[in-house]
């Protein structure tokens, strides 16, 4: 309607003033100030000493499908526990905690902004990642350290092994360092809770071994001993151990936050409260909104309190890794690795003559070239 804004409210009034004296022309008044009829016979209804002529709301007396302000509560409630979950997320866990339907997402999240919970303008989700997964629990799990940061009494150095096909959290732990043996210790109580995978894929440096120089250490060596298949990322590639990397933000922002911490007890304890949360409350997106404790099933390969003898077959050529790495074969000196001092390894040869692969247990581990005098180790890449 083409009221002048500068003078609405006068403009509406002098039109009913005028509307309504004796003989008055309605149609043709309308046409001069440029009003539909049905808008000036409007106003002229509202006329009465206690109009003040300004708009009403066109909000609905009654809205039935409106949210309970109990659910709203609720919903707002869930948003402050967890300020990093999404409406998404809310609503899911909302959903199976209360036993009945809720709002869709979309009405979820205008909630979470009309109660200043979330920033009108949050982005939008974009294009979904085409994401590959294995096909079965403890077929896959990833490890690596989160990184470390300071705490009262020196650095924490954040240790964490996801299972690929569930992202269930097997292992959250503060440590204090980032040797061998502190990883092991945590890998065994592991293991004896969820039991042994099948493969694990690491980042490369210590403990782990680097895919392009020396892809083992004696972690990985123990690893191979109990049937555990070892693979590391390609170098300047952290995707490779995407669904690892991708946990440890949703660590940091969730577990950590902006919070200290004055001793690796503190951490472990905080760490400990969220991974249940991570693990069996929180929706997870890239599953459908199920939680990871869903799809999570114990392995049925139990770990071994003694490490089991190592067996090869009758026809392979077996040595034994020497104190400098090496092993001999025909009067040759091969560099394998000093992680494997004092193991026994195995040589089967190929149909190229002179070339035999070199095995570890079930693992290939190198290729032997008796010709070129040259041991070429495998990197295991995934």
């Amino acid at each position: 309607m083409p009221w002048k804004e500068v003078s609405k409210m006068e403009c509406r009034r002098e039109f009913v003033e005028l509307a309504t004296t004796e003989g008055a022309n309605i149609r043709e008044l309308c046409r001069r100030v440029k009003i539909s009829p049905t808008t000036g016979y409007k106003w002229m209804g509202r006329r009465g000493p206690n109009e003040s002529y300004t708009d009403r709301s066109r909000r609905p007396h009654r809205s039935p499908n409106q949210t309970k302000p109990k659910v709203e509560q609720l919903i707002l409630e869930m948003r402050d526990a967890h300020p990093k979950w999404n409406a998404r997320k809310i609503r899911r866990l909302l959903r199976t905690q209360l036993g009945q339907d809720l709002p869709a997402a979309s009405t979820v999240g205008e909630i979470l902004r009309r109660n200043g919970r979330i920033s009108s303008e949050a982005s939008q989700a974009g294009t979904p990642w085409k994401r590959f997964e294995h096909a079965q629990p403890n077929d896959l799990s990833q490890m690596d350290f989160m990184g470390h940061f300071a705490i009262g009494q020196g650095r924490c150095y954040s240790l964490t092994m996801l299972d690929d096909h569930s992202r269930y959290c097997q292992l959250l732990r503060a440590c204090a360092n980032e040797r061998t043996e502190t990883v092991r210790s945590h890998l065994i109580d592991a293991f004896r809770l969820y039991g042994l995978p099948w493969r694990m894929n690491f980042d490369n440096g210590n403990p782990w071994g680097n895919s392009s120089t020396d892809p083992y250490t004696r972690l990985t060596v123990w690893l191979l001993r109990l049937a555990v298949s070892v693979s590391h990322s390609r170098p300047f590639h952290p995707q490779t151990n995407g669904k690892d990397e991708r946990f440890h933000k949703t660590v940091r922002a969730e577990a950590m936050g902006t919070r200290g911490f004055n001793i690796l007890e503190q951490v472990q304890k905080e760490f400990d409260r969220w991974r249940m949360i991570y693990n069996h409350e929180r929706p997870h997106e890239s599953l459908g909104l199920e939680v990871p404790a869903s799809r999570y099933r114990p392995s049925p390969r139990s770990y071994p309190e003694t490490l089991p003898r190592i067996e090869y077959n009758e026809a392979d050529l077996v040595r034994k890794v020497r104190g400098n790495g090496t092993l001999s074969v025909g009067g040759r000196n091969f560099y394998l690795s000093e992680a494997f001092v004092g193991e026994y390894v195995a040589l089967r040869p190929t149909l190229d003559d002179g070339v035999w692969n070199v095995f570890f247990c079930h693992q290939r581990v190198g290729q032997l070239q008796r010709h070129d005098a040259e041991l070429e180790r495998e990197s295991h890449l995934p």
